[in-house]
């Protein structure tokens, strides 16, 4: 996509085969529209038409074009924030309703990949987040605490423990979520896009919405040689909109994040670095991730974009990392390397928009989207379906709210990563 092998990178390249698709052209009537063929889009796509529901879903470049197709590929259940915060955010309501959906949403992905047969390099041996010294740890301890007693199936690991699943002993212990696993990202898209066109939903692609009026108590959308009348309008366009919800970009700071991969790993390496292939992040400020596609490469990433000086300075980072982390791998190189933008909000959980009477949006991910994205679709489907009433929602409908000084914030991330990874991990 694009031209530019660092726009998905692995994904792209290992990824099976996109539904063939045209772009929208004439004037066609649903009961529903879709914008956005990433998560959302494509699961709520595929959970309508599963129920009968004549929906089309309109894509402006491909499936999986933004953070989709991008992200390092780990299905966590929660939100970066503590599982406490949530309730004390969002009040009781809707904090404990939100943490129950989303403590279940690796299990949705699951039961999706499995029953439509989606060839995505699903593993569901858990994740690995990974202590960095006392207050990583310390850190961790606390989570599982607040996880433990809401029923979840995580526990604490020892230095030991860690060091025999990782494959490195330079962690002071991790907190192992059963609940969670790891995918190919794009593959999943693609598939999610294959299921939904098999149950019925019409996908379109290279069809950017660049207008949306309501007319005659319809909703109608207009692309360049198109348009859709529906009475619903799903936008699942998060930190990658354009066109009539910009906005719900704009109330995103966009945080780069890259990821490279190395050739596949020997077969002695495979025996001690990952055996049981969890994906692995870790506690620091300027995190790291890593974990092993299913032939055997190791991806490790973090936050930057590969564009620049950037490419370069986070490049020499993470043969550094991982000659510091795993130094029995030897001299290290990449076979691939990519970047996408995760949007943060201002209290890192997700927001839910009414723009008008049938028009709703969820956003706000925040580099959690591959089961909060799925659920939502879900959600959005059977609010729509009349299953979920407003009362019923797991989030409470607010209006966009624009962060302050969010170019200059994005700037400086961008710039502070290069400086973070320029000096970080030398011995």
């Amino acid at each position: 996509m694009l031209n530019d092998p660092r726009s998905h990178g692995l994904w792209e390249k290992t990824a099976p085969p996109a539904p063939q698709t045209t772009s929208l052209s004439g004037a066609i009537s649903a009961d529903v529209v879709i914008i956005g063929g990433g998560y959302t889009g494509l699961s709520a796509a595929l959970h309508l038409a599963q129920a009968g529901i004549d929906v089309v879903l309109l894509e402006a470049q491909e499936f999986g074009f933004g953070g989709a197709g991008r992200n390092v590929g780990l299905i966590n259940a929660g939100m970066w924030v503590m599982p406490d915060d949530l309730p004390k955010e969002l009040g009781p309501r809707y904090g404990e309703r939100l943490l129950d959906l989303l403590s279940k949403g690796p299990s949705l992905v699951r039961d999706i990949i499995e029953n439509h047969a989606i060839a995505c390099e699903l593993e569901k041996n858990g994740t690995l987040h990974c202590a960095v010294g006392d207050a990583g740890l310390r850190e961790l301890e606390e989570r599982a605490r607040q996880w433990q007693t809401r029923g979840a199936q995580v526990e604490m690991l020892t230095a030991a423990e860690t060091a025999r699943r990782v494959g490195s002993e330079t962690y002071a212990g991790s907190l192992l979520d059963m609940r969670a696993g790891t995918l190919q990202p794009l593959a999943y898209a693609r598939g999610l896009a294959h299921a939904a066109i098999r149950a019925g939903a019409s996908v379109y692609t290279r069809s950017a919405v660049l207008s949306h009026e309501q007319r005659a108590g319809r909703q109608l959308v207009k692309t360049s040689s198109g348009e859709v009348s529906a009475d619903w309008v799903i936008v699942a366009t998060d930190a990658y909109s354009t066109g009539p919800w910009e906005v719900l970009r704009k109330e995103q700071v966009r945080l780069p994040y890259f990821n490279l991969a190395t050739a596949p790993l020997s077969s002695e390496h495979l025996k001690s670095i990952l055996p049981g292939r969890q994906g692995c992040w870790d506690t620091r400020e300027i995190l790291s991730s890593f974990r092993m596609d299913r032939a055997g490469r190791l991806v490790v990433g973090s936050v930057g974009a590969l564009r620049g000086t950037g490419t370069a300075i986070h490049r020499a980072w993470a043969r550094r990392t991982l000659r510091r982390i795993f130094p029995q791998l030897g001299a290290i190189e990449f076979e691939a390397e990519w970047y996408g933008q995760i949007g943060m909000t201002d209290n890192a959980l997700p927001r839910l928009h009414k723009f008008a009477p049938n028009v709703i949006s969820f956003c706000g991910y925040n580099g959690r989207g591959i089961a909060p994205g799925t659920t939502f679709g879900k959600v959005l489907a059977e609010h729509i379906l009349g299953r979920l009433g407003e009362e019923d929602l797991p989030l409470p409908i607010t209006a966009p709210k624009l962060p302050t000084l969010r170019p200059l914030k994005e700037v400086y991330y961008e710039a502070g990563a290069q400086v973070a990874h320029l000096a970080g991990e030398r011995f």
